[in-house]
């Protein structure tokens, strides 16, 4: 079982998070001074033009990246200051991750990369464990593919392996970068449709980073970053909503 939420049904946040690059005179600040949650069970959609900061904010929530101050926090853990090795076994876990060049293991079968996860950590899945993934493998139509190579499998497809690797050890927070950037307009829709039933039916924790107003749509809730600081909060909106927000965005710029 999946540990409950801590901090007030945040299952991540940073505070008061700095970001910069390079030294002196060419020091770029990525991310300014943020402060922000993401709430249990929600689907949040982190948006914003290119450099604003939204990949490398998750990056530094995911633990993938160190922040140069301020505070990262998953569940009740503050991650700022824990070591590589640490890191790596909380990653591994209790955050999934959803990218969109698929990041699965070629040489592996589909249940092999099913199976990562758990083999990662030196274990098999208990019985509850291989129930969620057999039910999973049902839902997203993997069952007649488990022993094909991913390059055997369609792009849709080969993302619907990786969410359902991200989703297979029930982790307190899923992260999907851009995961609808390599796939077709339908497709795209499809995975979108899966992340949000996540959400809805499952209680499943989801942040993603995103340019796409459409992509954005699916999610309950939407942060706006524009030059490294959260400018704007929106529930779920329309395409056509977050589109014009955008353009708003951009001409203040």
């Amino acid at each position: 079982m999946k540990n409950p939420p801590h901090d007030g049904g945040l299952v991540a946040r940073v505070e008061h998070l700095t970001k910069t690059y390079g030294a002196h005179g060419n020091r770029v600040t990525a991310l300014a001074d943020v402060s922000i949650g993401i709430r249990a069970g929600e689907f949040t959609a982190v948006m914003g033009p290119s450099g604003s900061g939204k990949s490398t904010l998750m990056h530094i929530m995911a633990g993938l990246d160190s922040a140069t101050s301020g505070r990262a926090f998953l569940g009740g853990t503050e991650i700022t200051s824990l070591g590589d090795a640490e890191l790596t076994v909380l990653r591994r876990r209790r955050v999934g991750f959803v990218f969109q060049s698929f990041n699965l293991v070629p040489t592996l079968d589909i249940l092999g990369n099913l199976m990562l996860p758990f083999e990662l950590d030196g274990r098999r899945p208990t019985t509850q464990e291989q129930d969620w993934i057999d039910a999973l493998v049902a839902t997203l139509g993997l069952a007649d593919r488990l022993r094909h190579r991913p390059h055997e499998l369609s792009g849709g497809q080969q993302q619907r392996v990786a969410i359902a690797r991200a989703l297979a050890t029930r982790p307190d927070l899923v992260f999907a970068d851009e995961p609808t950037g390599n796939l077709d307009s339908r497709t795209g829709r499809e995975v979108l449709s899966l992340l949000a039933a996540a959400s809805t039916q499952y209680g499943q924790s989801i942040a993603m980073v995103t340019h796409d107003p459409i992509a954005a749509s699916y999610a309950d809730r939407i942060l706006f970053l524009a030059d490294g600081r959260v400018v704007e909060e929106k529930t779920r909106s329309s395409a056509e909503e977050i589109s014009a927000f955008m353009l708003g965005m951009e001409r203040a710029a």
